[in-house]
């Protein structure tokens, strides 16, 4: 389990120390995506290994052992996936993509803010890599993260679903958008079911959240109570949508070839979301 120690990222001296440990691990990185050792576990190098070109971001502690991602600024992925990242992401366990998320977000986040968004001047790293400077006003920018709600409408003892048209034929997921400034979870969830598919929603309940490090997100699952199943969608923000029953959905979950669906896949929060709601009491 990752330490994040931020009692020491002030503390030019303790940063010392972690940075000349002979322990000391660094992520080995293709670009934003990780390398995985034949165990589906995050492969470390040697912080020997760190190249001229990249500064390293202090990630904490693991087992003692002080962990570190590396930064180069020229670069610029965004929020790009490659097609074999996801792939990777099924093969890892939950706490190495935890690990990953982190560390992802970390180097995009430096990425896009190396200038300062007041006043336009050059940013330095300060606090371990867990913040930068402005160099003109002396401002302190943090690295941020965008609270996404996804959710499940419930009614009559079915699920909401609906799908993207980018997604892979027969894939139905669960409804999500960003939460808006000045706007609390329970209200995101309700706007959002609506605007995207006309349902009106109560009762809403958190179930679980998830880091989505595309490129800094937090996933907030939430089930809620809907008025009726009449469905008015918005084509421009999903391709279709159907209610299932609890009998559906565990068809899909489980992978079964004559489910109605397929399931979001395991990694996501949406798989999660939607099997917590199966093993919910009709």
């Amino acid at each position: 389990m990752l330490d994040r120690a931020d009692r020491e990222r002030n503390d030019p001296e303790a940063l010392a120390t972690a940075l000349g440990d002979w322990r000391a691990r660094l992520l080995r990185l293709n670009g934003l995506d990780p390398e995985l050792d034949s165990e589906g576990r995050l492969v470390w190098a040697s912080l020997a290994d760190l190249s001229d070109d990249a500064e390293p971001l202090f990630l904490g502690y693991i087992d003692g052992k002080p962990h570190f991602v590396p930064l180069r600024m020229g670069e610029r992925h965004g929020a790009a996936r490659s097609p074999a990242l996801f792939a990777m992401l099924g093969l890892m366990q939950p706490d190495q993509a935890s690990l990953y998320a982190c560390a992802r977000s970390l180097v995009d986040w430096h990425q896009r803010h190396g200038f300062c968004a007041a006043c336009g001047s050059a940013t330095a790293i300060f606090r371990a890599g867990w913040a930068r400077r402005c160099s003109g006003c002396s401002a302190e920018h943090f690295p941020r993260t965008d609270p996404v709600v996804i959710m499940l409408a419930e009614h009559d003892g079915r699920a909401l679903l609906g799908r993207q048209a980018a997604w892979p034929a027969g894939r139905y997921s669960a409804l999500a958008g960003f939460v808006e400034v000045g706007e609390s979870v329970e209200e995101a969830v309700a706007r959002e079911t609506l605007e995207e598919a006309g349902v009106r929603v109560s009762d809403v309940r958190y179930i679980a959240s998830q880091p989505w490090p595309f490129a800094s997100s937090l996933m907030i699952a939430c089930i809620a109570r809907a008025e009726d199943d009449a469905l008015s969608l918005d084509t421009t923000e999903i391709e279709d949508a159907m209610w299932v029953t609890r009998d559906e959905a565990r068809a899909a979950l489980a992978g079964e070839p004559d489910a109605r669906f397929i399931a979001p896949p395991r990694y996501a929060i949406a798989h999660t979301l939607l099997a917590a709601w199966v093993e919910q009491a009709s």
